[in-house]
């Protein structure tokens, strides 16, 4: 479902992120028509609406606003010769200035401290006011997500994607466990309800996007441990085995030290039959199926930037 423009916007500017983007661009000799925010509420309405996250869509999203929207967006400009329409080269230049200013000097596969910063503040401002405080539980899950370039030739490393990587996901074909696929992991954490506590709205509170060269149950720990500093509690943190497999450096004893509660489920298809034990029993089945939540939403709206 389409969200009205003046919603994005109010979330854009909430976040305060695009005047700080603004101000890492290069100050160039001509003006540029695309405003950094413009270019935000472009993205924004073009997954709003649901279509391919293509950079032609966000200036397919730009160009269908009415006109006084256009105008006052800067879309629509008064040039020498007329009005003139934001082209496509132009949304283009603008988003490569973005991607340049948030990219690290040497790319890694991981975000840099400034685009995760950002990331977070935008996602942050997407929840309301009231449902700020409504629970300091998350579900923390991670999926895959194809990159739109090809993979590089045999023989060869060059690609359009340069940080994506070879990684495996769970299989379609019948008993086939694995499978290759070509692009990231990513990780969302999602509101749930506290132990005993009301319903929530499941809203995605972080979200991070890493290279499949880099351990997708590491990348989220550096977001989430930063939340209590940004005065937001963590209380119970719901993942499946995949993360426990990992060492405790990486992910139990950061989390501890912010004063959250882990609890590590079996996912439904590796759930061994029950034996006697005296451990607490697990979280209700509704908290279990929020893991699987943040991969869904996922699935249903995967941000694949293209060109093309």
């Amino acid at each position: 479902m389409s969200l009205p423009l003046a919603a994005l916007e109010e979330i854009i500017d909430a976040s305060g992120i695009a005047p700080r983007i603004e101000a890492l661009l290069p100050a160039g000799v001509r003006h540029r028509q695309l405003r950094v925010r413009t270019l935000l509420a472009g993205m924004l309405l073009s997954q709003a609406d649901q279509r391919p996250a293509h950079l032609t869509r966000v200036r397919d999203a730009l160009t269908a606003l009415p006109g006084s929207d256009q105008i006052r967006l800067g879309v629509t400009e008064d040039w020498k010769t007329g009005p003139h329409l934001l082209t496509y080269r132009q949304t283009e230049r603008t988003f490569g200035l973005v991607t340049g200013a948030l990219a690290k000097d040497v790319p890694d596969g991981l975000p840099s401290d400034t685009l995760a910063a950002i990331c977070n503040d935008l996602l942050e401002a997407s929840i309301l006011s009231e449902h700020k405080q409504a629970s300091s539980s998350l579900a923390v899950d991670w999926t895959d997500v194809e990159t739109f370039s090809r993979p590089p030739s045999r023989g060869s490393s060059d690609c359009a994607d340069p940080e994506a990587s070879w990684g495996h996901r769970s299989g379609g074909g019948p008993g086939q466990d694995s499978e290759l696929f070509f692009g990231y992991y990513a990780s969302a954490a999602t509101m749930m309800p506290d132990e005993h506590g009301p319903p929530v709205p499941e809203l995605a509170r972080r979200m991070t996007v890493c290279s499949c060269h880099h351990d997708p149950a590491r990348a989220p720990v550096p977001v989430l441990t930063a939340m209590p500093a940004a005065g937001i509690p963590l209380g119970d943190i719901l993942a499946d085995s995949g993360y426990a497999h990992r060492d405790a450096a990486a992910w139990a004893i950061p989390l501890r030290g912010t004063g959250a509660q882990l609890i590590q489920d079996l996912h439904p298809l590796d759930r061994a039959p029950a034996a006697p034990t005296t451990a607490p029993p697990s979280p209700p089945a509704e908290r279990k199926a929020a893991i699987e939540c943040c991969a869904g939403a996922w699935r249903r709206s995967p941000w694949v930037v293209s060109a093309s």
